[in-house]
């Protein structure tokens, strides 16, 4: 739900471009890192096993598909091994800091983001920003990574049960069995709704397949989090600018060298 343990959120694409020519460049040039190598390798392996696994319930859970593709065994195998492997990847990527700040993010609701939820038009801009103070991730965006965790969990238990039914009453069995075949109805549209506003949104979708974003787009869907991005771009230009690029100071010059020592 992008290398390992890099820091987001803080890099500029044009770091070599002068400083005096910087505030002339359109905020269209000026790309943030959104996502690291790691996190986008976890967001992509388990959209894989969670597709292979819709699909393959597909077809085992309609009648009519499952009589066109036939071999029920392969794909009921297929099924069960991407299913029990769906948390693999989530588990793996705790190694990742950057991948563990963003849960962190993702398990905060702040006042905006009820407003956010609320709100009929979550998309107005004024003046090039987003009305909401949106951080790193929006409303929707949190409530898709929760249900998507509670689902895989869900899944994971109900299909333990109906792949290994002897310790499991009959009862359990046929819970187990309708929770399941009925999540599975949820995830297949929470899914579908998922990937249509990724694709309707080319900066969401380019972030997560290239790790970056434009801060123009930040501004917009995230205001917040471009805000955050701005002060700490600006903190570090002042940094720079209090350092002295040689790392000498002012009494290592020749014209101190040559004074006096009674003189000040």
């Amino acid at each position: 739900m992008p290398g390992s343990g890099g820091r987001t959120g803080v890099t500029m694409s044009r770091r070599d471009v002068p400083q005096r020519e910087r505030d002339a460049v359109p905020l269209g040039r000026v790309r943030l890192d959104r996502f690291t190598r790691a996190e986008r390798s976890i967001h992509h392996v388990t959209a894989v096993l969670m597709l292979i696994c819709l699909a393959t319930a597909a077809l085992l859970y309609l009648p009519m598909l499952s009589t066109l593709v036939g071999y029920r065994e392969v794909v009921k195998t297929v099924h069960v091994w991407c299913g029990f492997a769906l948390p693999a990847p989530i588990v793996l990527g705790l190694v990742s800091r950057a991948f563990r700040a963003d849960l962190r993010r993702m398990n905060r609701f702040a006042p905006h983001d009820w407003a956010w939820l609320k709100s009929s038009d979550r998309r107005v801009v004024r003046a090039g920003r987003g009305v909401f103070p949106v951080g790193k991730f929006n409303a929707g965006q949190k409530l898709n990574a929760a249900f998507t965790a509670g689902a895989i969990l869900i899944m994971l238990g109900t299909g333990e049960i109906m792949t290994f039914p002897g310790p499991w009453g009959d009862r359990w069995r046929t819970g187990a069995t309708f929770v399941h075949d009925w999540l599975f109805l949820l995830i297949a549209v929470v899914t579908a709704g998922h990937l249509w506003e990724a694709f309707r949104d080319r900066g969401a979708l380019s972030g997560m397949l290239t790790g970056r974003v434009d801060l123009d787009w930040a501004a917009r869907h995230h205001a917040g989090w471009a805000d955050d991005w701005q002060r700490s771009s600006r903190r570090a230009q002042v940094r720079a600018v209090d350092a002295d690029p040689d790392g000498a100071s002012a009494e290592d010059g020749p014209d101190f060298a040559k004074r006096r020592p009674d003189l000040s």
